[in-house]
């Protein structure tokens, strides 16, 4: 079986610690995928992209069609918008999908609700 190709955004402030840890946690459950790190955000602002999205980052999203993306940076009166919204325009998406569910074994304050959301 191939790896999974993944377009992956670390984001701005504790978006790359997050998603590190994100990627730990994909590869200790062993699925095979093939990350392909991609900018977007304060750096793509840095280097005067009015979006906040490279092309090459909308690029290997068009290819992939999986991202995982950190939080970005939003800048405040300085013109440009906001690289989420962009992606979100972009990509007709409109919220941030977090499964929730019961895991058999895993205890919590929510054990034995049968949660799956």
């Amino acid at each position: 079986m191939s790896a999974k190709r993944i377009t992956v955004i670390p984001g701005d402030g504790i978006g790359p610690e997050v998603i590190a840890v994100a990627l730990q946690l994909v590869e200790a459950v062993g699925v095979s995928c093939a990350w392909e790190y991609r900018e977007a955000g304060e750096a793509s602002f840095a280097r005067g992209i009015k979006t906040g999205v490279p092309q090459e980052t909308i690029d290997s999203i068009q290819e992939t069609r999986v991202v995982l993306k950190g939080p970005l940076e939003t800048p405040i009166g300085q013109g440009g918008a906001s690289a989420n919204v962009t992606l979100r325009k972009l990509f007709e998406t409109y919220a941030n999908f977090r499964p929730a569910k019961e895991i058999p074994g895993v205890v919590t304050p929510f054990s034995g609700r049968n949660i799956d959301l």
